[in-house]
């Protein structure tokens, strides 16, 4: 019986030996007995001096890093970028430079609520996550498979994620904890019907979007920006999961989405996705009726129409999970000369949060990691020291700056790139918007983006979510989606009713 890639792994890398290998202990003694310890007598107790027990023990205790508190379960490959449309007119990075330049890339796919072992099939955004080694150091382009998010204000991130966890008392997935949050907050409702839509079961990571979905900025060689939304459309196409299918696979296959990966790529069948931007002027962010920075919105294409610019190709399997991807660590901080934040607030605190949850998961120097490390570049800065350095630590260069020891000096072009002009002026406060139009995108979205039928399997994939959650929390939800569109929400109150009526 035929197997697939995945399945014949183990066989295929027998067949690669050319020879035997010795064991050994982890600091490279052979080892002369691997299943039996050594003991006081054949009955008699364990010595401490057997330091191979202590090595395999020591080890497999630590053989696991804290998991990520968001995006556990993913999946990872590598593949290049090749620029298809000039774009230098916008923007100065090296990656754009010539049409035909090709950078290599990693990426990794997830899940964002579950934990790792978690079903891949879950009614879930999905991470869209990619590593850029390019000509000046690493760019993470840090996204999902959706072009908004449910907030748009950082200091709610920490009590959202948590209502997509587990209740601290149960343990359990609470859908009071999901409906309380999302009826308060109605700036959720756009992502929400998105979650809900035929988007939210994507099948498989090959056949959806991803999109940067936070505002950047972009700078030119003159020193000009503008603003711009990332765009990576799935060449295979959208193909999505009846719920039923979903269901059913998180039982008998969870981790369907990543075996499809692995197996496609490890076939030849090279996934690929093409890069499209948006741009908009700093005058035209000033006349939008809405604000160009708030997570919640999006850019209507009509007004800001889409820009080709490459094609990202996926050709490479991990040859080892825990190294390439689950140590994978990527941040919106890690940008190069050209490309800059701008003033969205979901995105400013994520330069911040997601660095230092690599800190904190796998250590202050895991920009070392083979898979990490911007290897097309040296490293020069006046960082130091720190555990797990793999490195010379920058040999004898001088670690303090200015000096007259040769040390590195700051790059006049990134200067120019790095800090293009931004005029901000207003009183420091902590501001609510308590004002903005919460509900015009999401009735586009449901009068204009879905048809008949879409619109229907959305409403009924809320229902049957919804339908748990307590009588008044699904009667706060009803009464927005209502503000959406009258009819939407007459038809969610009477599926709630359906279902009651059938409960009794």
């Amino acid at each position: 019986m035929s197997r697939n890639p995945a399945e014949n792994q183990l066989n295929a890398y027998r067949d690669a030996q050319k020879e035997k290998t010795t064991a050994t202990m982890s600091h490279g003694a052979p080892v002369g007995t691997k299943t039996a310890t050594q003991t006081a007598g054949p009955r008699g107790p364990v010595l401490l001096q057997d330091v191979h027990l202590i090595d395999e023990l020591a080890h497999f205790e630590r053989e696991r890093i804290p998991e990520r508190v968001v995006h556990a379960k993913g999946a990872g490959a590598f593949g290049y970028f090749e620029v298809t449309h000039d774009i230098t007119k916008y923007c100065a990075a090296k990656l754009f430079e010539k049409v035909g330049k090709k950078t290599p890339m990693a990426i990794r796919f997830s899940t964002v609520g579950g934990e790792s072992g978690s079903a891949d099939t879950a009614r879930d955004p999905r991470g869209f996550a990619v590593k850029f080694y390019t000509d000046d150091g690493v760019w993470d382009m840090v996204g999902n498979n959706t072009p908004i998010f449910f907030i748009r204000d950082p200091i709610m991130f920490p009590s959202f994620i948590h209502t997509q966890k587990r209740n601290p008392a149960t343990h359990l997935k609470d859908p009071d904890m999901f409906w309380d949050f999302i009826s308060l907050r109605p700036e959720t409702t756009h992502q929400t019907m998105f979650l809900f839509a035929d988007r939210g079961l994507p099948d498989g990571y090959r056949f959806m979007n991803g999109y940067g979905s936070h505002t950047y900025k972009l700078v030119n060689a003159d020193g000009k920006p503008v603003y711009c939304k990332f765009h990576f459309k799935t060449d295979q196409g959208i193909k999505n999961m009846d719920p039923a299918r979903a269901d059913e696979l998180s039982g008998s296959d969870p981790d369907y989405a990543i075996r499809d990966l692995y197996n496609a790529i490890a076939k030849k069948d090279f996934p690929s996705w093409t890069l499209k931007i948006q741009v908009m002027t700093f005058e035209q962010a000033e006349k939008v009726p809405y604000n160009p920075f708030d997570l919640t919105k999006i850019w209507p294409q009509a007004d800001f129409p889409l820009i080709p610019v490459g094609r990202m190709v996926l050709d490479r399997n991990p040859s080892n999970y825990f190294a390439e991807v689950e140590q994978a660590a990527f941040a919106p901080s890690h940008l190069v000369p050209g490309i800059e934040p701008s003033p969205d607030k979901m995105l400013q605190a994520r330069l911040f949060a997601y660095a230092d949850t690599h800190r904190h998961r796998i250590g202050a120097n895991y920009l070392m990691l083979p898979v990490n490390c911007p290897y097309r570049v040296p490293v020069r800065s006046y960082h130091r020291d720190g555990p797990m350095n793999s490195t010379d630590n920058q040999g004898g260069a001088p670690n303090y700056f200015p000096n007259s020891f040769s040390g590195p000096q700051p790059c006049p072009v990134a200067h120019k790139l790095q800090n293009s002009q931004l005029k901000l002026s207003g009183d420091v406060d902590r501001y609510e918007v308590t004002d903005d139009d919460e509900f015009s995108q999401p009735a586009a979205f449901y009068r204009r983006v879905l048809d008949e039928a879409g619109r229907k399997r959305m409403t009924n994939n809320i229902v049957a979510h919804l339908k748990n959650a307590s009588p008044f929390l699904q009667e706060r939800a009803v009464k927005n989606f209502a503000m959406v569109d009258a009819d939407f929400g007459r038809q969610i109150a009477e599926g709630l009713k359906l279902h009651r009526s059938a409960s009794l």
